[in-house]
């Protein structure tokens, strides 16, 4: 079966340094795949907070968003104490949500430690049903359908 490939496009809305916590190994001793979707989480509301938002939970009144799938591409390890540059970008936008992809970087080498994608679609909380993008948060992150 082939590997699955991922391409982090070419604009970044956003970038910040997340380091690596003892919590974040597994008993390989480096971060583990369950670890990697938590710090592309982190990495995730550090962006939504960025832009004005508490949380995903309460983009407009109970309307947040919840992931649809995640796919996760391993180019390297990350140990304990490691802190990674992770690179946002947001794409395929469509009434019900987008995707989100996290470029993971180690700030020492450069190097990729991995390439991850989630797939978002809006939730109402309250109603608990699918819902349609927030008009505020198109422009909060700067996109027009």
């Amino acid at each position: 079966m082939p590997r699955v490939q991922l391409d982090f496009p070419a604009e970044t809305k956003f970038t910040c340094e997340l380091t690596v916590r003892g919590s974040d190994l597994n008993y390989g001793n480096h971060v583990g795949n369950d670890s990697m979707l938590t710090l592309m989480q982190e990495a995730r509301i550090s962006f939504y907070r960025s832009v004005g938002y508490r949380n995903e939970l309460n983009f407009e009144g109970t309307i947040g968003h919840v992931i649809a799938d995640a796919t996760i591409v391993y180019k390297l390890e990350a140990f304990l104490g490691d802190v990674l540059t992770v690179d946002i970008a947001v794409t395929d936008f469509h009434k019900y949500g987008f995707d989100m992809f996290y470029r993971l970087r180690n700030k020492l080498t450069g190097k990729d430690v991995a390439i991850g994608k989630t797939g978002m679609v809006f939730f109402d909380y309250e109603k608990r049903k699918v819902a349609s993008i927030p008009a505020g948060f198109l422009e909060k992150v700067k996109v027009s359908l």
